[in-house]
């Protein structure tokens, strides 16, 4: 596999910040020597924060970047001192991003908007003072907490990719080069398998100065969902795409065996992608005269729209982004 600055999955050593311990201290004055306990709280530790960055699209700024220490918190001091706060680390992540533990494989965190900050991973609490203890009966207390630990654990922060449209098809269906011409994106076109090694995102300029984004995603194959290809890799790229956009050749033997290979590829994955909004391109269409069209409409679900395109001659092409437009601001039909 070709090398690649596109980084969908980093495992990262985590740990936030100790808390401080809290001060056992007692005031002195000149005219009171006895003046009571005053010792400060501790600091917290530092937080391990995520921030959604919409100008990133990968996490290669973070593969070099494999242990996150937040610093801990300070311990407290006479005088009813709090201790400084251990300072934060925030990681910027691109949107779409999920973060795992990697132990137990829950997820922890989920990141879709820019700017939006979920604290990850909590440093801990700053233990008391003794001045928080002091009470009526016991007013020289000896006992002050100490801080909390912090956390730490390996983690694993996975890329999925955020697009309207997703482009689904068997390697060679001619996702990448429809993706070209239709958006200003340039993925690399060739004629063989895999081409498209990772997804390639393309902003498609519609009427009126708007514009939807597609994502041309790593060729599916029989058993991806068991990890066969590029298998899982590509799979979890699908799930955060409003419309999956079938890309079917029309030199293909049998359309309809095509889209029910691919279909049964993403339920075995995860059922619940069924639930969304399908359209059906058939590519190459510049080899079909009409009767070749009709015949082949006949094979395609009904319930699925389909328009016939052609990257190479921009036949059909207008057509496709206006069903894509009006599918993606209609309301879905439960």
């Amino acid at each position: 596999m070709e090398k690649s600055n596109f980084v969908d999955q980093i495992r990262i050593f985590c740990r936030s910040g100790h808390g401080g311990a809290g001060s056992k201290h007692f005031m002195r004055t000149k005219f009171n020597p006895q003046a009571g306990p005053d010792g400060g709280d501790g600091g917290r530790g530092g937080h391990i924060i995520l921030r959604g960055n919409k100008n990133l699209w990968t996490l290669l700024h973070l593969r070099y970047y494999k242990n996150v220490l937040a610093e801990n918190g300070e311990g407290g001091s006479g005088n009813n001192c709090t201790g400084r706060s251990g300072k934060d680390i925030i990681i910027e992540v691109p949107l779409g991003t999920v973060a795992r533990d990697e132990e137990t494989d829950e997820l922890e965190a989920e990141i879709l908007e820019d700017g939006q900050e979920i604290v990850w991973i909590r440093g801990g609490r700053g233990g008391l003072g003794n001045a928080r203890f002091a009470t009526p009966t016991n007013q020289a207390p000896e006992h002050a907490q100490p801080g909390e630990p912090g956390i730490e654990a390996w983690k694993v922060l996975e890329l999925k990719v955020l697009a309207d449209v997703g482009l689904v098809g068997f390697p060679n269906a001619g996702k990448s080069t429809l993706l070209s011409v239709i958006s200003a994106a340039k993925p690399k076109i060739a004629d063989y398998a895999f081409t498209t090694l990772t997804p390639q995102l393309g902003m498609v300029e519609y009427r009126g100065s708007q514009s939807f984004c597609v994502a041309d995603l790593p060729g599916i194959i029989e058993g991806a969902a068991e990890g066969k290809g590029l298998g899982h890799r590509f799979l979890r790229h699908i799930e955060r795409n409003s419309i999956l956009l079938f890309v079917l050749p029309a030199d293909s033997n049998d359309h309809m065996k095509e889209f029910q290979v691919l279909l049964n590829e993403l339920e075995q994955y995860n059922p619940e992608l069924l639930h969304k909004q399908f359209v059906i391109a058939v590519s190459k269409s510049d080899l079909l005269d009409d009767e070749l069209k009709e015949a082949v409409s006949k094979e395609l679900p009904q319930n699925v729209p389909h328009v016939f395109i052609s990257a190479a001659t921009n036949q059909g092409l207008s057509e496709l982004k206006d069903l894509l437009w009006r599918t993606l601001n209609e309301p879905q039909q439960n």
